[in-house]
């Protein structure tokens, strides 16, 4: 194409049939190689198309023959490329998104003013206020001189900024407009509504004034929609660019500055990677917020829980399984489910105490409709990106479904917020620990992260309170850990066929009360590792409800919100970023009892 015909015009009249018609002017403009956006309503039509004049004139024709819009004219502009990347034909609820029912410029506007009118009037220096409907972006471009502008993002603000203006201009004579006349259509109407008594609309907008009457009284260039960006009093195409991201338009100074990043952002709306992040965990906390409130196991519902199959117990019956793989319940209280018909396989088919398992297997165990107990909820994101997500869990807060737990878990939690895209945990904070726990954002990333903590290489450490003095600064436990729960679900010392354990501890600071503030460091990652072992050394966890002073089990493992808090954090910890190899560090607060 040596040279291209750029239109834009619209019309307000009541249109039908949309879906046929969007059809159609679809399938022509592709025929015709035009490019650019038809937006059809049942209140008319909007549009900005350009290729060649002869396709064009096809256009108008085909346009013009449609009920209502037979006297469609447009504003017409030569440029030296395509500006547009495709065509669009799109049925919407407005051509111009205004959300006012009560506007409809089919069966009313106000007076129209014509553009040499208006040049005539400013020649005059007649009293009239000039006022800019656009958005705050296209202003930046250019304006009429001493214009009123509102400053808006959008169109739909603009009733909003004009119940702000000066009651005194509702009697002086004000003359709106924008870039080809279309919001005014609408904008000119409200203020009437609003009480605005000599309301007029400049006739075609900037592009007409542009045409007939040159740049007088006008500073700067129009703003347009398209890949011109701008263009001059004399509707030649500018220099300037758009970006992306907040729709500056950018001139050449703006384009090599190095915050200027094609498709991303610009000197105007550029962010650093901390504020990105600040802005990005704001939206999490008011959604983790939502998610909360109330909390979703405070409502009575159904829950249901898979239970895997070991290849231990292939071929025993499901009472056996699940008896030996959790032996923390009474064989009775398994057996009443069984009975109760609480199991089924993913299919929905029942299965009762003699069903013969295979190893593998997935059974599912129905719960009844139930409240859950309350839990703290204030879930606090410290980082995110595309691989990991690190998260400061409150208490008393399990990490996922167990016991009475089943929706108002962390990871339950997290799901609602995420969905359809799960984080994956690395690893596990008991639900009376506070503090610091890594989810991965894949299954990838996560299995990146889990070799470190098998491998020993990520850095664990925490904050503990414990109940008595120990005889040394610095000290360690190397006790074996049971593989198995036990009462409650806790675990305990088992120098047969534990697993081998090492927790590193070192004195903080001894208290007067006979308590003493441990950093704990990590050297294998067992369930409850810090307290079984500060249990069996004689220095229990203060608020520890299972593992008590006088060495017995408690009766209770999670804690209720209003009870004095278990007083263990994870505090510091540091790994390799499973994506760029960076060292990540990152710390909590200490909390009010480690003080």
């Amino acid at each position: 194409m040596s040279a291209v015909t750029n239109i834009s015009t619209y019309r307000f009249a009541a249109l039908t049939g949309l879906k046929d018609m969007r059809e159609e002017l679809t399938a022509f403009c592709k025929a015709w190689n035009l490019k650019g956006t038809i937006l059809l309503s049942t209140e008319g039509i909007n549009l900005f198309v350009a290729g060649e004049a002869d396709a064009i004139d096809l256009l108008l024709n085909k346009l013009r023959q449609i009920p209502g819009l037979e006297a469609l004219e447009p504003k017409v502009s030569i440029s030296d490329k395509q500006p547009f990347n495709r065509m669009l034909v799109r049925v919407k609820k407005e051509i111009i998104s205004f959300g006012m029912e009560s506007i409809r410029p089919a069966d009313y506007t106000s007076p129209k003013i014509a553009a040499a009118e208006l040049k005539r009037w400013l020649d005059e220096g007649r009293p009239v206020t000039l006022l800019d409907t656009r958005n705050d972006y296209e202003v930046q471009l250019g304006t009429f001189k001493d214009a009123l502008i509102p400053h808006i993002n959008t169109f739909r603000e603009f009733p909003d900024a004009v119940r702000k203006l000066s009651p005194a201009l509702k009697d002086q004579p004000v003359v709106m407009f924008c870039t080809g006349g279309i919001r005014c259509e609408k904008a000119g109407p409200f203020m009437e509504q609003e009480g605005f008594k000599n309301i007029y609309q400049l006739d075609g907008g900037i592009l007409k004034y542009f045409e007939e009457c040159g740049g007088d009284h006008y500073d700067g260039e129009c703003f347009v929609f398209d890949q011109r960006v701008g263009v001059d009093p004399g509707l030649r195409e500018s220099n300037f660019a758009v970006c992306f991201a907040c729709q500056a338009p950018l001139d050449t100074a703006d384009q090599e500055d190095p915050r200027h990043v094609e498709g991303v952002s610009c000197p105007h709306c550029f962010k650093s990677a901390p504020e990105r992040m600040a802005e990005r965990i704001s939206v999490l906390h008011a959604a983790l917020a939502k998610a909360t409130q109330p909390l979703p196991g405070a409502l009575m519902l159904e829950n249901r829980r898979p239970i895997n199959i070991p290849a231990a117990y292939e071929g025993r019956t499901l009472l056996e399984s699940l008896v030996g793989i959790f032996p923390q319940i009474p064989p009775e209280e398994w057996a009443a489910r069984c009975a109760a018909g609480r199991f089924e396989n993913y299919g929905g088919t029942g299965r009762d105490k003699d069903h013969i398992v295979r190893g593998g297997e997935r059974v599912v165990q129905i719960f009844p409709p139930a409240i859950e107990p309350p839990v703290a909820a204030d879930i606090r994101v410290l980082y995110e990106d595309e691989a990991i997500l690190v998260i400061q869990k409150p208490a008393p807060l399990p990490m996922h479904p167990s016991g009475r737990f089943h929706r108002n878990t962390l990871q339950f939690i997290l799901n609602q917020v995420y969905a359809p895209k799960y984080p994956r945990p690395v690893h596990r904070l008991d639900a009376n620990t506070t503090g610091l726990v890594v989810f991965a954002r894949t299954r990838h990333f996560c299995r990146l992260l889990q070799r470190q903590f098998l491998e020993g290489t990520v850095d664990k450490r925490y904050l503990v309170r414990a109940l008595g003095h120990p005889l040394q600064d610095t000290f360690f436990s190397e006790a074996p850990i049971s593989t198995e729960p036990d009462v409650m679900g806790t675990r305990l010392i088992d120098e047969i066929d534990g697993l081998p354990s090492r927790t590193d501890f070192q004195v903080i600071e001894r208290g007067p009360d006979g308590t003493t503030l441990l950093e704990a460091k990590l050297g294998t990652g067992r369930t409850n590792q810090i307290r079984v072992h500060l249990w069996q050394l004689g220095l229990p966890v203060v608020g520890d409800p299972a593992y008590l002073s006088d060495h017995r089990i408690g009766e209770k493992q999670t804690l209720d919100p209003e009870a004095p808090p278990l007083q263990l954090q994870a505090w510091k910890l540091s790994f390799q970023h499973p994506l760029s190899g960076a060292v990540m560090a990152f710390e909590t607060e200490r909390p009010k009892w480690s003080i």
